[in-house]
């Protein structure tokens, strides 16, 4: 009962926000028609019961009027049956679509947004494949949760609906043992009760395993999925290291856990679907069973066994739902433990922003260039790996960031730019700053050439001229004419090409504050120097803070901070540039 009822508190927890939301109206309205068509179904199947009685005596009584007036009347039934059917069903693929646009809005933009997404792979990221609980995980669940809590509110009502009619015919029909009348009220509604049941338990224990299996088998199925990708993003380096082999055997391996589970499945699945169809087969006749001794003792009419049949049938049913639908409920409750498993890391990420101590990026007034105060940068799990005080980049200024491979030096521009929560201290940022970081691989979305330099912002913002000038500047003049060609530019051009097309965003941008994590060791170092007395030109008023280990990278700057050792940690230090060069 405890985890029954922490699984349905994790379910209310997940679907109710779309029921109070913006589109809160339409969807109850989807949802009631839904609703609503279902229980007219059920009247109509309660109407269809109680022709079953009529149909079958004027067999019986082979009265011709009466056998077409019911042959009509059942047509009328079941068109209407159809059609509420139908509708339905449209309805609720209304509403599942509706209900999962709202949804991936939301996970999306609590996944992505203030550099969220980045922060969950810095903690682990406990749930694995994020794309694939967005794109995939949140349709499973709408679906299933719309299926199931459907088909609970059918069976429900559809117990008690038969569960009078039932009772009644009972008295009809009495029990007759060896032929003797044994008088047990209701006693049709205990055996349906018992039966299903009986069954209900037993498939419990035999299904159980399924929930564990469908987990493993949608995250083994991810994994996989994930790494095809990743071969295919890394062909070249693949092609150049002849490493097709390994990742051949990395991959079959991958696929080996998908194959393995998915027996784990079958196996399972076979022994589940032995019981539930032998199940669902002698449910068939057991009403037949029970009630053929008041038949045959001329008690009942033909009719009133058909009905004792359709109605026993209709309340097993009902009762056995759960055994029917037992692989919905395993897959169901995979998806939510998914889904529950995304939204606690989600929420991890974010307390992780505002945890303290944390590094505070703080924006005041003035235009004295940021401030380093007292700060202590740290790894996720607590390990203290930068400590810088007393910090102050002036607006204008050029200052070059050293120390060995390893201290930290990327780590450090993430906490100046804001992304790493991790430490304590405070950086200062003058208000309205544009601080913008260059990483050594930059990223370009699979876009036209123009949205992916101009990337975050839109290619209108800047002009098809401006664009091509600034791709002419950093040494591509061939990319120039290519503005509006889509390709996945990260894939097509190298390293090189790359960094000049980043070092081409920063020129656009103009941001205050430059930082540039190694931004152009893929160049030699006449391309380098060259690329840095391009920015020098064109962005006068921006400040430069730059990582690199070249020592050509001392002629362009006025100032030098290296990272020095100092216990277990690194600490940031002033030097002077000859110091350095010695």
């Amino acid at each position: 009962m405890p985890r029954l009822r922490s699984t349905l508190a994790t379910i209310w927890r997940l679907a109710h926000p779309y029921f109070y939301s913006e589109d809160r109206v339409a969807g109850r309205l989807l949802l009631a028609a839904v609703i609503a068509i279902e229980l007219a179904t059920i009247g109509i199947n309660v109407l269809i019961n109680q022709w079953n009685n009529a149909f079958y005596d004027a067999v019986q009584e082979r009265n011709w009027d009466v056998f077409i007036w019911q042959l009509e009347y059942f047509t009328m039934l079941a068109v209407s049956w159809v059609i509420l059917k139908t509708y339905q069903q449209y309805l609720q693929q209304w509403l599942l679509i509706r209900w999962r646009e709202w949804l991936t809005v939301q996970y999306l933009g609590r996944w992505i947004a203030n550099a969220n997404h980045y922060r969950m792979q810095l903690l682990g990221d406990a749930a694995d494949n994020p794309d694939q609980r967005i794109a995939e995980d949140i349709k499973r669940f709408i679906d299933l949760t719309l299926a199931i809590c459907i088909g609970v509110l059918s069976s429900v009502v559809s117990f008690f609906s038969f569960v009078l009619i039932l009772w009644g015919l009972s008295a009809e029909a009495p029990l007759i043992l060896f032929g003797v009348n044994v008088a047990i009220p209701g006693y049709l509604v205990w055996i349906a009760l018992v039966y299903s049941v009986a069954g209900t338990a037993i498939t419990h224990l035999i299904g159980r395993a399924l929930i564990a299996l469908n987990f493993n088998q949608q995250r083994f199925e991810a994994d996989f999925r994930f790494n095809l990708v990743r071969v295919r993003e890394n062909a070249e380096q693949i092609a150049l290291l002849e490493g097709e082999q390994v990742e051949r055997q990395r991959l079959l391996l991958r696929f080996a856990s998908v194959i393995a589970n998915w027996f784990g499945i079958m196996k399972r699945t076979k022994r589940l679907a032995f019981f539930t169809n032998g199940f669902g087969q002698f449910a068939v006749v057991l009403p037949y069973f029970v009630a053929s001794p008041a038949y045959f003792a001329n008690q009942i009419q033909l009719g009133g066994l058909m009905q004792i049949a359709s109605t026993f049938s209709n309340l097993q049913s009902a009762l056995s739902f759960f055994v029917d639908a037992y692989q919905q409920f395993a897959e169901w409750r995979a998806v939510i433990a998914r889904l529950e498993g995304f939204d606690a890391t989600i929420t991890q990420g974010q307390a992780a922003a505002i945890a303290k101590p944390a590094i505070a990026v703080v924006a005041r007034d003035g235009n004295s260039g940021i401030t380093i105060d007292e700060l202590l940068v740290r790894l996720p799990k607590g390990t203290a790996l930068v400590a810088a005080d007393d910090i102050v980049i002036a607006a204008g200024d050029s200052v070059l960031v050293t120390g060995p491979s390893g201290a930290g030096k990327s780590t450090l521009f993430r906490a100046l730019a804001g992304i790493w929560p991790f430490g304590s201290g405070t950086v200062v940022v003058p208000k309205g700053a544009k601080v913008m970081a260059l990483p050594q691989r930059p990223y370009f979305p699979i876009a036209p050439l123009a949205a992916a330099v101009s990337y975050p912002g839109e290619p209108e913002a800047f002009g098809a001229e401006r664009l091509a000038e600034a791709i002419t500047a950093v040494g591509l003049p061939a990319l120039a004419g290519r503005l509006n060609e889509e390709a996945h530019w990260n894939q097509m051009l190298s390293p090189g090409e790359q960094q000049r097309l980043g070092v081409a965003r920063a020129i656009l941008v103009a941001p205050d504050y430059l930082l540039l994590d190694e931004a152009t060791a893929a160049l030699d170092d006449a391309a380098e120097a060259a690329l840095y007395r391009l920015l020098a030109q064109r962005l006068r008023g921006t400040t430069i803070v730059s990582i690199g280990h070249r020592a050509t990278l001392n002629a362009f700057h006025r100032r030098q901070l290296a990272l020095v050792r100092d216990g277990e940690k690194h600490r940031l230090r002033e030097i002077a540039l000859k110091e350095a060069a010695q």
